[in-house]
């Protein structure tokens, strides 16, 4: 095992994802941040000796819906209390016939199709960073955190799809079959509710973020097929959540094992030039 004492592991569940046995040593934090206070308690622990951090994306009561959570008070205070990566799970539906319930999916790029979320930390807000940040969005994941979950996924013979792009729509409402239709077209692979800004914000506090989808439904697009129920979604999402821990637990280990860790700094000194300020 390489030197783990340098990384520090976010994990955000989505729906589904709060087994509080998996940590050693477990310490509940209550964290607040310059953008607010996070969905929940931060739960720190050890999974095999590595230092990790357990967030509920929703709340643990799920009480957020997708439009509410205060994104980035949750990657804020992943970053305040020392993560260097964030991994997360998130419910999927699918817009391709071979992405199909139960398949895991390594996301590697989204379309954004959310309004009024705050995408940024620069908009100054005390005690928050300074300057406008214009912040290059390919790759949208870090490819390293990405291979990890691959490797994780692979090695327990899941059924996982090393690509995939996420339509992040704003939710709550599931989409109509037009909207659905045109997801399609655009090239999309999967549609959630989460991902954005989520993702935008771990890249923009200079942290190594990846997500591994779980394919719960349909969505609405096929032909002769009713609308997706939220049922059917957490029929299948507790069927194969297991799945989606045991990758990212798996992936923690990766990443530990991992001794050259050079990609760390170049998420930051990414965001660092991406920063426009003027004195």
């Amino acid at each position: 095992m390489g030197d783990s004492s340098k990384i520090k592991i976010g994990i955000i569940g989505g729906s589904g994802f709060d087994d509080p046995t998996l940590f050693e040593n477990q310490v509940e934090k209550e964290v607040t941040t310059p953008f607010g206070n996070p969905s929940d308690v931060l739960i720190e622990g050890l999974i095999k000796g590595v230092p990790c951090v357990l967030l509920a994306r929703h709340g643990r009561k799920h009480q957020y819906q997708p439009s509410d959570v205060n994104y980035r008070a949750n990657i804020w205070a992943l970053k305040q209390v020392g993560c260097t990566h964030v991994l997360a799970t998130t419910a999927t539906g699918s817009l391709r016939e071979e992405y199909k319930p139960g398949d895991l999916v390594i996301l590697d790029d989204f379309i954004d199709r959310t309004w009024g979320r705050k995408c940024t930390f620069h908009d100054r807000t005390e005690g928050g960073p300074r300057g406008v940040c214009h912040l290059p969005m390919r790759p949208a994941f870090c490819e390293r955190a990405r291979h990890a979950l691959l490797t994780a996924a692979r090695a327990r013979g899941y059924s996982c799809h090393e690509n995939g792009t996420a339509v992040v729509i704003q939710g709550p409402r599931f989409s109509s079959r037009a909207e659905s239709l045109m997801h399609r077209q655009w090239g999309g692979h999967l549609v959630n509710m989460t991902t954005v800004p989520e993702v935008v914000l771990a890249k923009e506090a200079g942290l190594s973020y990846a997500a591994v989808a779980l394919v719960t439904d349909y969505d609405c697009w096929r032909e002769n097929e009713t609308s997706v129920s939220v049922s059917e979604v957490l029929a299948m999402f507790a069927k194969n959540v297991k799945k989606a821990a045991d990758v990212i637990i798996d992936a923690v280990q990766v990443l530990a094992a991992e001794t050259e860790r050079d990609y760390l700094a170049a998420h930051k000194e990414q965001v660092s030039s991406a920063i426009m300020l003027k004195e």
